[in-house]
């Protein structure tokens, strides 16, 4: 069978190390075997990835491979293990599983591949980056990508790939489903009424996903309850109709208190896994036009533009004055998109053709 090393950046909250988890546990238990290496450190999902049997490797660099001695550790690794394909994950990875696949032995007898999974990105912070995967790209066998702007994007960045491969996220749609029993246990721990409408956001802390947005369009939406999850929430200033919940892992129980799911990114979200998760929770999406948005929510939801305070408010209002069954109905549309779209089962059956064509 295929065998499979992973290279990623690090092992923290986030949607592309999600995705990993899914992808690789999905993989190991139809018989490919894989192994994780986290250039940085285990971090929270090495514990979810070993659970499934997967090795995980860190190799606790702090800023990437900057010396001989730790493309030469990375190298070793690639040697010992003689995996039949190297998947990197996002743009460091990718670089540094392009310098091992081209130092360690056997590199006849194995394939590349690189993973895009972001559309337009703060040229300010990956500029340089980007340049440099943008100088390899002709290197890996295949790059794939999450989302048809994040291909898109990256071409006019100056991506050459031999081969491209749109691969959209995959939710689990067994774990996150509409649950009365969750919607109520979750509220009553919240201290929020059955009938309030609720909405929920989750994203960390970052000019990427733009809370500034969210919490002025909140702001003039007072009938509304807000959600905030994710890391550095807590640290967002205080808001009567928002309850920050910092990070957490248990996502598929907080979706459920839910009625409606926001993304309001600003740039760089290729696919966001917070929206589709929502959707296949039976929740009614409302996102800005970032990325692959418009083809996850399809007709199921409200698309407003990026930065549009006035846009993401009125798409808040008019979701939540709604008729409660007929804001129900819509939500379960949007779960039935997911299930006939975005499941994990169907992403990991592309990356297995992808692995073993």
């Amino acid at each position: 069978m295929t065998s499979v090393l992973h290279i990623i950046t690090g092992l923290g909250a986030g949607g592309a190390e999600n995705m990993l988890v899914q992808v690789a546990s999905g993989l190991q238990a139809r018989g490919l075997p894989q192994h994780v290496v986290s250039l940085t450190g285990r971090d929270s999902r090495a514990k979810a990835i070993e659970s499934a049997g997967i090795p995980v490797t860190a190799l606790q660099l702090r800023r990437g491979i900057r010396s001989l001695a730790d493309g030469a550790r990375l190298i070793a690794l690639v040697a010992r293990l003689r995996p039949d394909v190297i998947q990197g994950w996002m743009y460091h990875a990718d670089l540094a599983s392009t310098v091992a696949h081209i130092l360690a032995p056997g590199r006849k007898s194995r394939r590349l591949f690189w993973g895009i999974r972001a559309s337009d990105m703060d040229s300010a912070r990956y500029a340089r980056v980007v340049r440099w995967c943008a100088r390899l790209s002709r290197w890996p066998d295949v790059v794939t990508a999450n989302s048809a702007a994040g291909a898109r994007v990256h071409v006019e960045h100056g991506y050459r790939p031999r081969r491209l491969e749109i691969i959209p996220n995959g939710v689990d749609i067994a774990l996150f489903r509409p649950d009365e029993q969750r919607r109520l246990a979750a509220r009553s721990e919240l201290g929020i009424s059955p009938d309030a409408c609720v909405v929920i956001h989750s994203a960390r802390v970052d000019p990427m996903k733009d809370h500034a947005t969210l919490l002025a369009a909140l702001a003039r939406v007072p009938t509304a309850i807000a959600l905030l999850v994710g890391e550095g929430t807590k640290s967002l200033k205080k808001q009567d109709n928002v309850i920050p919940l910092g990070l957490r892992d248990d996502l598929e129980r907080l979706y459920p208190a839910a009625d409606v799911v926001i993304s309001s990114s600003a740039y760089g979200e290729g696919f966001s896994n917070a929206l589709a998760e929502g959707m296949s929770c039976g929740l009614v999406p409302i996102t800005t036009m970032v990325g692959d948005a418009e083809s996850i929510v399809g007709d199921t939801g409200l698309i407003v533009a990026p930065h549009d305070v006035d846009g993401l408010s009125a798409a808040i209002r008019a979701e939540l004055e709604r008729p409660a069954a007929e804001r129900h109905a819509r939500g379960l549309r949007a779960r039935t998109r997911v299930i006939e779209h975005f499941t994990i089962e169907r992403a990991v059956d592309e990356f297995q053709s992808l692995y073993e064509s």
